[in-house]
């Protein structure tokens, strides 16, 4: 069963679990991880206790777990409805466009 995120805090737990989890899954204890990683390890407790973490830390540890492809999917542009919207994104950074077709 898929769960049902609805709010920031629901998804941050769903984060966080998952992380442990896919963690264990691999074999690796929190050292482990905090050195592959480069997170300090009072830093990686607290993000598997509590969800709390800073976005460099959370993509770091993603990397380091081989589960940092799914961060390319965050904040798409949306879908453009009229041509001066087209326009506009077509006028965005080179990077942003890439990303967006990521």
């Amino acid at each position: 069963m898929i769960p049902v995120l609805d709010t920031a805090p629901d998804l941050r737990e769903h984060v966080r679990q998952a992380a442990r989890n896919r963690r264990i899954a691999l074999g690796l204890t929190q050292a482990d991880l905090a050195g592959r990683s480069g997170v300090p390890l009072g830093s990686l407790k607290r993000f598997e206790r509590l969800g709390e973490v800073s976005l460099s830390a959370l993509l770091a540890i993603a990397e380091a777990l081989d589960a940092f492809e799914g961060f390319r999917a965050l904040f798409p542009l949306p879908e453009a409805r009229s041509l001066d919207e087209v326009e506009h994104q077509a006028s965005l950074p080179k990077r942003a466009r890439r990303r967006a077709r990521g």
